[in-house]
């Protein structure tokens, strides 16, 4: 499927911002300016954007907590707001009371992250269903890990979007490691997409770190939505370079994997392509992971000098009774 040549522009220059931002994270946790936990998206670049690329402005996706950095970032929203949450601040995109596992932006399009896992499968097909309701021909993305593959949400999702024939692409980011447990320790697959066939629908695997790959195969997945043929289930295969969350020291994990990890890495391979293609220079590619870098350099600056939610805001915008403050 062919892709103009400005968008191929911007989807690379997603992908370097989105892993600009997840390092420069990174430097500020491990600096002890970031509180709780951060779940980095590095390596896993190319479902992020693809999928993000294939869908129109006034579409829907439900997110998590690895990839929800680039998810915003290539549906425009900014660094600064991002990194702010992240610091607490008000200015943060939930006002510094979501933090990294809980980015929401309506209108963005963006349903959100939970921190129970895998919510967004029975969440994406309720947004489906208002579409189908309402006779658009809108589409919801649902992303999550392969860890839920065998949670009751997994089932009910995907069973509810098969009988009602709702337009909604589930899209499964398999890294391998749901935190420290392999999926191929936990399931008898080799291709997790096997499951599809429970449900009646199609069921794809591909290379998660070739983005054309992960553009064509979540585009034939939304045109088969937005005709009203119902739900596809996807299995983008790739691995994460760092562990579940930015302090997870990897302990189950071999060396040698996170090492034939980082040669599979997408955004070399892009950038490869892009230049092969003539679309790119060696210039221009740096130039643009420096934009990159300092946009995020941009960013830290405003989250630090972003004052904190007050303390007569500790209820503004939370849901609560009266009875749960006595």
């Amino acid at each position: 499927m062919p892709i103009a040549e400005e968008k191929l522009i911007n989807m690379y220059t997603w992908m370097v911002r989105q892993r600009q931002f997840d390092e420069r994270i990174a430097k500020e946790y491990n600096a002890g300016n970031i509180p709780g936990l951060v779940h980095l998206g590095v390596g896993q670049e190319a479902i992020n954007i693809g999928a993000m690329a294939a869908i129109r402005s006034d579409d829907y996706f439900t997110s998590t907590h690895r990839g929800c950095h680039g998810h915003l970032i290539a549906r425009g929203e900014k660094p600064e707001r991002m990194m702010a949450e992240l610091y607490g601040k008000k200015t943060g995109v939930m006002k510094g009371k979501g933090g990294s596992m809980h980015f929401v932006n309506f209108e963005l399009g963006d349903f959100g992250i939970d921190s129970m896992i895998g919510t967004g499968t029975v969440i994406a097909p309720g947004m489906a269903l208002s579409a189908k309701l309402r006779g658009t021909d809108q589409v919801a993305l649902c992303f999550f890990g392969e860890g839920i593959l065998n949670t009751e949400r997994f089932h009910t999702g995907l069973n509810l979007a098969s009988a009602w024939k709702l337009p909604v692409v589930f899209i499964c980011e398999n890294n391998v490691w749901s935190e420290s447990t392999s999926i191929y320790d936990s399931t008898n697959l080799t291709n997790l997409t096997d499951r599809a066939v429970a449900y009646n629908i199609p069921g794809v695997s591909i290379d998660g770190n070739d983005i054309f790959a992960v553009y064509e195969a979540v585009s034939k997945a939304v045109s088969r939505a937005r005709r009203g043929e119902g739900p596809s289930l996807l299995e983008c295969k790739t691995c994460r370079q760092g562990g579940h969350h930015e302090a997870d020291g990897q302990t189950y994990r071999a060396q040698k994997d996170v090492e034939e990890c980082k040669k599979r890495d997408p955004i070399p391979r892009f950038r490869k392509k892009l230049i092969e293609m003539g679309l790119l220079t060696e210039k221009e590619a740096d130039r643009i992971r420096q934009e990159a870098i300092e946009e995020m350099e941009r960013a830290v600056k405003f989250a630090e000098e972003s004052p904190y939610p007050g303390p007569e805001e500790i209820f503004t915008d939370i849901f609560y009774t009266k009875e749960a403050t006595k």
